[in-house]
């Protein structure tokens, strides 16, 4: 029979701190949780420790069941499974250039450094960040707003850069955030988004 964890209606990190507990006691366990930022992190780390997963929708949120498998490891805590996520807009916001408006250069990368810094600080945050033409700049590595970028991914954005930009830029080998997408996929993101902004 399955360890019960009851993790519903707790703050994060406390559902995947349970979880990992239980994980070294018994082989077979069900995580309840209320929302699907908790389900997405004890998933994570459930996975990474080579555990099954299962997930079972239901009317006071969600259960998940885990089973140890034979390649299982030691499951550990990372700091994107202990980092909280803020709620996530609807909204899609479409990165075009590395800099900010049209004018003075340097003063275009000031305010794109600016907004990209409050992005990590207001709630809720967009759901997605699509990157493309020389906005794919801001996804490589040296980039000004780099550590911004992977603060909003840790905190559940999705990033999609443009794979054709990378490659006419010749940069695809420098990406250091985000996910190589396409522009069918982008195409679609933008079109499904509740509010869709371009910078």
């Amino acid at each position: 029979m399955a360890l019960v964890v009851d993790a519903r209606g707790l703050a994060c990190p406390q559902p995947v701190i349970l979880t990992r507990n239980a994980m070294r006691e018994a082989e077979e366990i069900t995580t309840l949780v209320t929302g699907r930022d908790q389900v997405d992190n004890v998933q994570r780390l459930a996975e990474r420790a080579g555990w099954q997963t299962r997930l079972e929708p239901r009317p006071d949120g969600y259960a998940l069941h885990l089973s140890k498998q034979a390649q299982a490891v030691e499951p550990e805590l990372t700091p994107d499974l202990t980092v909280c996520s803020a709620p996530l807009a609807s909204s899609v916001v479409a990165l075009t250039s590395d800099r900010m408006g049209r004018g003075e250069n340097e003063l275009g990368s000031i305010l794109m450094r600016s907004f990209m810094y409050t992005l990590t600080q207001i709630e809720p945050r967009p759901r997605t960040l699509v990157l493309y033409n020389t906005g794919v700049r801001l996804a490589i590595q040296g980039s000004p707003v780099l550590d911004d970028l992977l603060k909003l991914a840790v905190a559940g954005v999705e990033i999609l850069v443009c794979g054709t930009c990378l490659g006419y830029l010749e940069i695809k080998d420098q990406l250091a955030v985000g996910e190589v997408s396409n522009m069918y996929s982008i195409a679609e993101t933008l079109l499904a988004a509740g509010n869709a902004v371009t910078i």
